[in-house]
């Protein structure tokens, strides 16, 4: 058995009966365990001063083509699990699971861009850039409102006719996501 107290990791490493250590020592024993592990504090990350002051840098992906790549935006909105987010540049690091919606993107030169995304993450990093991975995206004008309607129809009575959970839980998905098309193409 190796020397020092980073070898052992675990009251086993003794080879010793239960009963021959002192109850007063397991506690000590313990803590030296899990003691290597403990000296590391955390580091909180801050959001670091931009180059370009209220900048953000936007990189736009789906796992077949790349949308948008290290562009300069002023601000992205968008869906996510825990609520809407509105993204500027030195926006506090985080990482979101995007819901079915707009992704909107706002820059000082042309006008919004708006995509309908039906799920994936948004990353922001602490340089105030933005790595936006979904699953699938469309710009907004190529979506067909009425077909998105009648595929919600459609989506709708599959969910109360379900005959299993897997059947009712893959319907639910399929009417979340229809509705935020609906609502998405509604608002062209």
């Amino acid at each position: 058995m190796a020397t020092g107290h980073s070898a052992l990791r675990s009251l086993a490493d003794l080879d010793l009966p239960r009963s021959k250590i002192p109850q007063r020592n397991m506690f000590r024993l313990a803590t030296r365990a899990v003691r290597p592990i403990a000296r590391y504090p955390l580091a909180r990350a801050y959001a670091t001063e931009a180059s370009g002051a209220g900048k953000l840098r936007l990189s736009f992906t789906l796992p077949h083509q790349t949308l948008l790549s290290d562009v300069e935006v002023t601000q992205v909105n968008l869906s996510s699990s825990e609520g809407d987010m509105g993204i500027l540049g030195e926006h506090v690091p985080t990482v979101a699971q995007l819901k079915p919606g707009v992704i909107e993107i706002f820059s000082a030169t042309d006008k919004p861009k708006k995509f309908f995304a039906s799920g994936g993450f948004a990353i922001i990093n602490p340089d105030s850039t933005l790595n936006i991975n979904a699953l699938e995206a469309f710009p907004i004008e190529e979506l067909d409102v009425d077909a998105a309607r009648r595929a919600l129809d459609d989506a709708t009575r599959r969910s109360t006719s379900a005959a299993t959970e897997a059947e009712r839980v893959a319907a639910k998905i399929e009417l979340e996501v229809y509705e935020a098309v609906v609502t998405a193409a509604g608002k062209q």
